[in-house]
C-alpha cells in the first residue's frame, strides 16, 4: 500500500479561503479517486496560513479498469455520425458491433480490461484538479497566468516516496518545499509525510488545525486559571486565531486603566474585531484591562507583547479623544445636521427619516399605551451618532453608541434603552427589544425603511438582497411574535406611506402596501418553518393572514403543531375532514347556494340537535375570545365535537330524500366548519389518512 502526500505552498491564504481551500480541493480529489476506481483507506487535510496538505493512505500501486460497453450512434444514424464516434474513440469498424436496446438498435463498443499506474494516473489528472478549483476571490501576480488566492510558490507531490512529475503554469511539482516562509532559500526535501510532519513538529510548527485549536485552548485556559479571570465564548474568533498561526504562542498582555472609563463596547471592538486579541473578563463579566494575544513564534525578548500593546493604546487613544469629543455635544442640537446624510438616493436624508419615524412612533405610541413626547424624542436624537467622531471611528456600534451619549447627556432612561437598541434583531440569534419604547423605535424604524425601498422598487430578488430587506422584514414579524403583541401593521404601512407623500417623495411602486403584505406573509411563513411548524399548519396559519393580528396566527399554529400529532390533534382534524368532505361532494351537485345557518325547526333527530348545539357553543366560544386566550385550550375544547360529530354521521344520512331537510343538513354542515375555522384554515391540514 502507498501514500499519496501533496502540499502547496504559497503566501499567506485569508483564513475563509484556507478553509475552503481545504475542504474543498480534498473532496475533488477523493472524487477522482472513486471516478478512476482509486481505493484509499484515509485521506485528510491539513492547513497554516502559508501550507496546504493532502495525504491519501493506502493506495494501490496499480488500477485495474474494467471493460465495458459504450454505446454509440443508432445504426439507422447518418454515416458521419458514426464516424464520429470512431474517431473520438480511436478504434475501427472491426471494434464495434450492434445490440438492441430498449431504445432501438445501436453500435457499441467493448473496452479492453487494463491496468493503469496509480502514479500516472495522479500525474496526469492531479494538475487539473488544482487549476479547476473554485475560489471564491483569487489573485494573479507578477506575469503568471495562474489565479489562485495567494500567489503559489511550490508544489510537493508524492506517490510511494516518489515524484509526481508534473508542471503547473510556472511551477514544476518536486520533492521539497519551503521550511521558513521569512527566508525561501531555505529549502528540505522529504520523501513521505511522516518524515515531513516529523521535522515540523520538531521546529514548533503544528500542522494540524485541531491540534493547534485544542493548543490554543488549553494554554488559554492555562491563563485565565492563574489570573481568576474569563473570556467570552467566541467560536469565531478561535478560528481565526487558529488559522492565522502555524506556531501558536500566548502572549499576557495590558493597557492603561484608564482607558476603562469609554463604553466596553469600544474596548471589545477594538481587541476582538480590529487585532484578534481575547478580552479578559471578572467573574462578574466586568471587562478589565488584560487581554491575550495569540502570536505566531516565541516571544523571547518581549517584543512582540510589546508592540501588540502599543497598538491598542494608539486605537484606544483615538477613540477616547473621539467619546470625549463627542459626549460634550448637545444632541438635540446635532439633529439639524442630518439634513447633509443621505439616507438613500429618492428617500431624503436623515434628518427627513427621523422626522417620519417621529410621526409613526407617536402612532404606535398609541398602541403600546406609552409616552408620545418620548418616543417622539427617541425618534428624534436616534441616528445623531451617525455623524459622530466616534461612530466613523467604529461604525458597527452605531445605535450602541447613541445610548452611551443619550446616556452621558441625562435622557430618561426609557429614551436610551430605546436609542440603544434601535436595530435589534441584528440577525436571526440576535434577542429582539422587550421595553416598550424599544420596540416602538425598532417598529418606526423598520416600517419606514420597507415603505421607502418598496416604494421605489428596490425588492429583494431570489438570490439578492443588498439593503437586506428580508433580515428587516423578519424583524418586524420576530418583534411581534416574541413579545406577543398584535399591532395594527397594516394601517402603521399605510400611514407610513402617507407620510413620504406628505413630505414630497414620489412612489414609482403603485402596489406598495399589496407587494409588502405578501413579503411580510412570505417571511412569517419563513419564521413558522425555522420553528419547525409542520408544512400543512404553515400553510394554514399563513394564507389568510391579518397583518395586524401576526402574533394571534402564531399563537394560533405553535398550539396546534405541538397536538397535532396526538390523540386530540386526531379528533380535531377527522371531525373537520369527516364534515368537510360530505359538504364539499354535495354542494357540487346543488342547484343553489347553501348559507351558514341552519333552521333547528325542522331537525328530525337529537343527532342533528345535539350537533347544533355544540356547534353553537362553539360559536359562542369564538365569539367571547380575548385578546389573551389560551389557545391549548381552545383545541381542547375543539376536540369535544367529535363525539356529537360521529354520532351525527353514524346516525344520520345527509342525502335525504327531502330536498328542504338535505339542504338544512348540509347547512347544519357548514355551520360547523365555518365556526371551525374561527380558529385556522382547516381545510389546509392533513388528516392522518392523507
Amino acid at each position: 500500500m502507498s501514500e499519496f502526500f501533496l502540499e502547496l505552498f504559497s503566501e499567506e491564504i485569508p483564513v475563509t479561503l484556507q478553509k475552503n481551500l481545504r475542504i474543498g480541493l480534498l473532496e475533488e480529489i477523493i472524487k477522482f479517486f472513486n471516478e478512476k476506481s482509486i481505493a484509499s483507506k484515509k485521506n485528510f487535510s491539513l492547513s497554516t496560513p502559508n501550507r496546504l496538505i493532502i495525504v491519501c493512505q493506502g493506495l494501490d500501486k496499480e488500477v485495474e479498469i474494467k471493460s465495458e460497453e459504450i454505446k454509440g450512434p443508432n445504426v439507422s444514424a447518418l454515416p458521419q455520425a458514426l464516424e464520429g464516434f470512431l474517431k473520438s474513440k480511436k478504434i475501427n469498424k472491426n471494434d464495434i458491433f450492434k445490440k438492441k436496446i430498449d431504445k432501438g438498435e445501436f453500435y457499441f463498443f467493448k473496452t479492453k480490461k487494463k491496468k493503469l499506474k496509480t502514479i500516472d494516473l495522479l500525474s496526469e489528472n492531479i494538475p487539473k484538479i488544482i487549476n479547476d478549483f473554485k475560489w471564491k476571490k483569487s489573485m494573479k501576480w507578477a506575469n503568471y497566468d495562474l489565479n489562485w488566492g495567494r500567489p503559489l510558490k511550490s508544489i510537493l507531490c508524492l506517490f510511494d516516496n516518489k515524484i509526481v512529475n508534473f508542471d503547473f503554469h510556472h511551477l514544476k511539482s518536486s520533492n521539497y518545499t519551503f521550511i521558513d516562509k521569512d527566508f525561501e532559500e531555505k529549502k528540505k526535501t522529504f520523501t513521505d509525510f511522516k518524515s515531513f510532519q516529523k521535522y515540523f513538529d520538531k521546529i514548533g510548527t503544528i500542522l494540524d488545525q485541531e491540534k493547534r485549536k485544542d493548543f490554543i485552548k488549553k494554554d488559554i485556559n492555562k491563563v485565565l486559571k492563574k489570573k481568576n479571570l474569563k473570556i467570552e465564548d467566541n467560536e469565531k474568533l478561535l478560528d481565526e486565531v487558529t488559522n492565522l498561526t502555524e506556531n501558536p504562542n500566548i502572549l499576557e498582555c495590558s493597557f492603561d486603566k484608564k482607558f476603562l472609563s469609554i463604553p466596553r463596547e469600544i474596548l471589545i471592538l477594538t481587541m476582538q474585531s480590529h487585532q484578534k486579541y481575547f478580552p479578559l473578563f471578572t467573574n462578574k463579566n466586568e471587562i478589565t484591562n488584560e487581554f491575550i494575544v495569540v502570536a505566531n513564534k516565541k516571544d523571547e525578548k518581549g517584543l512582540i507583547k510589546t508592540g501588540n500593546e502599543r497598538v491598542v493604546e494608539a486605537r484606544l487613544n483615538d477613540a477616547e479623544f473621539f467619546w470625549n469629543k463627542d459626549k460634550s455635544q448637545n444632541l438635540v442640537k446635532k439633529v439639524s445636521e442630518l439634513k447633509f446624510m443621505n439616507f438613500f438616493k429618492g428617500l431624503g436624508t436623515y434628518f427627513d427619516k427621523v422626522q417620519r419615524m417621529r410621526k409613526l412612533g407617536a402612532l404606535i405610541s398609541d398602541e403600546l399605551l406609552i409616552s408620545k413626547e418620548k418616543i417622539e424624542l427617541s425618534a428624534t436624537i436616534c441616528k445623531t451618532d451617525l455623524i459622530s467622531e466616534i461612530v466613523g471611528e467604529f461604525p458597527e456600534l452605531q445605535g450602541i453608541m447613541g445610548g452611551y451619549l443619550s446616556k452621558v447627556q441625562g435622557f430618561d432612561k426609557e429614551i436610551v434603552d430605546a436609542v440603544k437598541e434601535q436595530y435589534l434583531p441584528v440577525g436571526p440569534g440576535s434577542a429582539v427589544p422587550k421595553k416598550s419604547f424599544s420596540i416602538g423605535l425598532c417598529l418606526a424604524d423598520k416600517i419606514d425603511t420597507l415603505t421607502g425601498f418598496y416604494g421605489l422598487n428596490e425588492k429583494p430578488s431570489s438570490s439578492k438582497d443588498p439593503y437586506a430587506l428580508r433580515r428587516i422584514a423578519l424583524g418586524i414579524i420576530r418583534i411581534i411574535i416574541e413579545n406577543k403583541k398584535d399591532m395594527k401593521i397594516y394601517d402603521l404601512f399605510l400611514y407610513s406611506q402617507n407620510i413620504y407623500l406628505d413630505q414630497g417623495f414620489k412612489f414609482s411602486n403603485q402596489s406598495l402596501i399589496k407587494d409588502i403584505s405578501i413579503f411580510l406573509k412570505d417571511r412569517f411563513r419563513y419564521y413558522l418553518k425555522e420553528k419547525n411548524i409542520r408544512h400543512d399548519i404553515v400553510e394554514a396559519a399563513s394564507k389568510n393572514l391579518d397583518l395586524n393580528k401576526i402574533s394571534t396566527f402564531y399563537e394560533k399554529a405553535r398550539s396546534l403543531n405541538k397536538i397535532i400529532n396526538k390523540k386530540i390533534g386526531e379528533d380535531i382534524v377527522s371531525s373537520y375532514k369527516r364534515a368537510s368532505n360530505i359538504l364539499s361532494s354535495e354542494i357540487k351537485m346543488l342547484d343553489e347556494n347553501i348559507s351558514n345557518t341552519t333552521d333547528p325547526s325542522i331537525f328530525k333527530n337529537d343527532f342533528e340537535k345535539a350537533l347544533y348545539k355544540k356547534t353553537h357553543e362553539l360559536k359562542q366560544y369564538f365569539s367571547e375570545m380575548t385578546k389573551k386566550q389560551d389557545y391549548d385550550e381552545t383545541l381542547i375544547f375543539l376536540a369535544t365535537a367529535r363525539k356529537e360529530v360521529f354520532d351525527f354521521f353514524d346516525n344520520v344520512k345527509v342525502n335525504d330524500d327531502s330536498a328542504i331537510i338535505k339542504k338544512n343538513r348540509l347547512e347544519l354542515l357548514n355551520f360547523f366548519c365555518k365556526t371551525y375555522e374561527n380558529f385556522i384554515d382547516f381545510h389546509l391540514i392533513k388528516d392522518i389518512n392523507e
